[in-house]
């Protein structure tokens, strides 16, 4: 009886002592209280800093099953008594708290950890499956292609244009900064460039003096213009607090500005313009977010940012004619469209690729990327997707994506089986055009280099617009069109030339413009009739027109030798079945 007595007596002293263990100790939470309050404060003012880590946490599902679980897990934990007995007190052979708690912080990590690949992998796939279904339902199919404002030509590609304003200009303590596509006020498209402070110490106290365009629509008489008489207030280039970013961030944090500014003046005042990119969640079959466009954030100099949202952006005189629309949702939407059929479409061993489409790889050393941004009737700009099969061995276009830069509004524009030219092809075809030219391939020894191919529609057909300029950027040598449908190449040197040609005016009724290529595309490959040829010697005029081809047997060794008729051996004579008289072939061996 005595020892059951003491059993009873011990087993309820280890229980006291267990609950003693386990209650909450008021001081010790009050503590954790204080700090967590003290941690999530500097994170709020300074919560700029943290966007790039907490924006993810809150969209993103991959990051939150990785990370934001363990944070969570690792939060309740902490406010938690201690596990096991206090750290100071514990036995040596038992694990402290903080070790228990970090056991169980690691656990719920490995689980996210596996839920994040599964999203990453399946989540993905349902994200582009859901954008892509919503893409098509918003878009607008075309019968013919939409009209070009052939006052506005992307003559100059944007690095002649960084050239040559960089060497226009002189500021001891500022530089201009990354170029972009604006509106000026009479209409035409520039390059715009933000003045922003140079060096560390500029940028600490120095501000953002205005902006620069550059008129990208012109040869010759190219006009800049300089609006720096008066400081951004928060400009591009300036730190922390004084940033352009910092205030926008700390003005609206639940959005993202992946864009560039688009820097531009109206009434000969300068403004910044920021396309705000939000996320929408969709919680079937899966949860999953698809990005959204959330407004536009105007910056003025005095340092008013107006945050407006799209309807107000479209409405706004201010941003008239300017683009709107983030670059960065327009892409996203496009790239989707690989599985607008589905996802099992597009899986391995299973899935049979049916109408499947990705944006179309431009040459290396292109200069520019898609979206290409170009100006419509009426001055609307859009973004306008080339897009191709999937593959290395597809180049050839099947649809053509228009993107309303103001609305997002989409447009395409099928090939029905008719496969388009595209953009590498439109570039080897300007270099086989002209083999007089020393192109630059890549290596560096070249003198000349073809860049920026840009497509335009002419009469319902759509062109590439590409730009030869030597390989140190200084200046525009020529403008080459390319018909996408034909492959003819003409050729262009004068601003009133490309605009003619835009408006629908026959080559041949065009002054400097020329051209150059009949539409065969001077392949090197063997004659339609003779598949036993290797290649084909092609033999052109003076003007460079093709005038024959000789298929190449690869049997056969071959030498050319060109001979000039003398005074002694007269020049033979032919009659053709036409009764005319042709001179002959140069003697071949």
């Amino acid at each position: 009886m005595q020892i059951r007595q003491e059993n009873w007596r011990m087993s309820n002293e280890d229980e006291s002592k267990t609950r003693k263990k386990l209650s909450v100790n008021p001081a010790r939470l009050g503590v954790k209280v204080v700090a967590l309050i003290v941690l999530l404060g500097i994170i709020w003012v300074g919560r700029p800093l943290f966007h790039p880590i907490l924006y993810p946490l809150m969209y993103s599902p991959t990051i939150i099953y990785a990370l934001g679980l363990p944070l969570i897990a690792a939060l309740v934990l902490y406010l938690l008594p201690p596990m096991n007995g206090s750290d100071e007190n514990r036995s040596m052979s038992k694990p402290s708290s903080i070790e228990n708690k970090g056991i169980m912080v690691a656990l719920v990590f490995i689980v996210g950890f596996a839920l994040a690949i599964t999203a990453g992998l399946y989540g993905g796939m349902v994200e582009d499956r859901t954008l892509s279904q919503e893409t098509m339902s918003d878009a607008e199919p075309l019968t013919e292609f939409p009209e070009i404002n052939a006052d506005n030509p992307r003559i100059v590609p944007r690095d002649v244009a960084d050239v040559q304003t960089r060497g226009s200009v002189s500021y001891r303590t500022h530089r201009l900064g990354h170029s972009d596509i604006a509106r000026m006020d009479d209409g035409r498209l520039a390059w715009s460039y933000p003045i922003q402070p140079d060096q560390f110490n500029n940028r600490l106290n120095d501000n953002q003096r205005g902006v620069l365009l550059s008129d990208m629509t012109s040869f010759e008489n190219r006009e800049m213009q300089a609006f720096d008489e008066h400081e951004f207030v928060y400009g591009e280039g300036q730190l922390l607090h004084r940033s352009t970013e910092w205030q926008l961030l700390k003005q609206d944090f639940m959005v993202q500005y992946n864009d560039d500014p688009i820097e531009f003046v109206h009434d000969d005042d300068a403004y910044m313009a920021f396309p705000k990119t939000g996320h929408e969640w969709h919680l079937t079959p899966v949860p999953h977010t698809t990005p959204t466009w959330e407004g536009v954030a105007l910056v003025h100099q005095d340092g008013t940012i107006e945050h407006l949202s799209p309807e107000e952006a479209q409405e706004n005189e201010v941003l008239d004619g300017q683009r709107l629309y983030p670059l960065d949702v327009s892409k996203a939407q496009v790239e989707s469209l690989t599985l607008r059929e589905g996802i099992t479409n597009t899986l391995p061993l299973i899935g049979s690729f049916e109408n499947v489409v990705e944006p179309a790889s431009l040459p290396a050393g292109a200069g520019n990327e898609q979206p290409f941004v170009i100006d419509l009737a009426g001055e609307q700009m859009s973004y306008v997707y080339a897009m191709e099969p999937p593959g290395s061995d597809s180049r050839g276009l099947d649809e053509v994506w228009f993107v309303d830069a103001s609305t997002g509004e989409p447009q395409y524009f099928g090939t029905e089986g008719d496969t388009l030219l595209g953009p590498e092809r439109a570039v080897g075809i300007v270099r086989s055009e002209d083999s007089q030219t020393n192109w630059d391939t890549g290596d560096g020894d070249g003198q000349f280099q073809v860049v920026e191919p840009v497509p335009v529609t002419v009469d319902d057909e759509l062109w590439w617009q590409t730009k030869v300029v030597p390989s140190d950027n200084t200046d525009v040598s020529r403008n080459v069109f390319i018909n996408a449908h034909t492959g003819e190449a003409i050729e262009m040197v004068d601003t009133d030339a490309v605009i003619e040609f835009l408006s629908g005016s026959d080559v041949e009724d065009i002054d400097e413009a020329v051209d150059v290529g009949d539409g065969e595309q001077a392949d090197v490959e063997p004659a339609p009739d003779d598949v036993d040829a290797e290649f084909e010697l092609v033999i052109r005029d003076g003007d460079g027109n093709v005038i024959d081809r000789i298929p190449i047997d690869p049997d056969n060794d071959i030498s050319i030798e060109a001979t000039t008729p003398s005074e002694s051996e007269p020049e033979t004579e032919t009659e053709t079945e036409t009764g005319t008289e042709s001179p002959s072939e140069p003697d071949m061996e």
